[in-house]
């Protein structure tokens, strides 16, 4: 692929979020049971822990904290990843630009009209694309996707329509060779814990960029095609460690090129306050794939 990068790629909108990123409502383990189990059920490990992993959603799972305290008659101090969730609350995750490459008929071709959009496996070409499917080390992604105006319950029954390059920095509908293809793309609906994952692979690195994925956060599944149905247009950005570990394999070598000297700070979506809202939640290698998760305040 060419050294430079994409043309008008991503630029980022520019959003008055002084308001938005200080109104930080600090929610306590008595949110009540079902917010509080939504939280414990659905969020990430925190970062720096190694322990994070696609969430749950089994019965054990989503039990409140205080479940704990009333079996056992002791005190229960909560989980990284739950004091991270209440700590975050309140905070919506950053709007950022769709880029030129959406393929929601914005700018071009509208995947979400083909019929097969809806699936959990995004890796390969559907309906009318060919039988051509994405490789790469595999990635497993989840979003958990919680109403901000409702003390942060999961958003249930809205749908998810995520897209990202291929290995090589390349976008299906768009870039030369690839206009008919529709691999990287898909949508889900968020179940009753808010939640939507897709089994995909990890994105490469392209000029000008930090690796993400993009998405969009519709009302319903039923809406996807309609105008202003859209709640939410941002993005999630890969930790370094695993982007590191990934580019380090011989089928990333474009990306091993082009990762390096790049930083959050520099790129120009994120660099605004260096993905703190967007960074993922990582764990896996590139020997056995990775998990990525992440809380979509909205």
């Amino acid at each position: 692929m060419s050294d430079s990068p994409h043309p008008d790629h991503d630029r980022g909108l520019e959003f008055d979020l002084a308001t938005l990123l200080t109104r930080r409502r600090a929610l306590t383990l008595a949110l009540g049971a079902g917010a509080t189990a939504a939280l414990a059920a659905c969020t990430p490990g925190a970062p720096g822990t190694g322990q994070g992993t696609t969430a749950t959603t089994t019965a054990a799972a989503a039990s409140p904290p205080s479940s704990a305290t009333a079996a056992t008659g002791t005190t229960m101090t909560p989980s990284p990843t739950v004091t991270r969730a209440i700590a975050e609350c309140g905070v919506e995750i950053p709007d950022e630009t769709a880029g030129p490459f959406p393929g929601d008929g914005t700018n071009g071709p509208n995947a979400l009209e083909a019929s097969g959009i809806v699936r959990r496996d995004i890796t390969g070409s559907f309906g009318g694309g060919s039988a051509t499917r994405a490789e790469g080390v595999p990635l497993t992604l989840t979003l958990t996707l919680l109403d901000n105006s409702n003390g942060c319950v999961p958003l249930t029954g809205a749908a998810v329509y995520v897209w990202h390059c291929d290995r090589e920095g390349r976008y299906s509908m768009y870039d030369a060779g690839h206009e008919d293809e529709n691999f990287l793309r898909g949508v889900q609906e968020a179940d009753a814990y808010g939640q939507v994952t897709f089994t995909t692979i990890f994105p490469g690195a392209y000029p000008g960029r930090w690796p993400h994925i993009h998405f969009e956060v519709f009302d319903s599944l039923s809406n996807i095609n309609s105008t202003g149905r859209v709640l939410k247009v941002s993005q999630a950005a890969l930790t370094e460690a695993a982007c590191n570990d990934v580019y380090a394999t011989e089928a990333y070598a474009a990306s091993r090129q082009n990762f390096p000297g790049m930083s959050l700070s520099r790129d120009a979506v994120f660099r605004d306050d260096g993905a703190r809202y967007q960074l993922a939640t990582m764990a896996g290698s590139a020997a056995a794939g990775y998990t990525a998760a992440l809380n979509v305040t909205i």
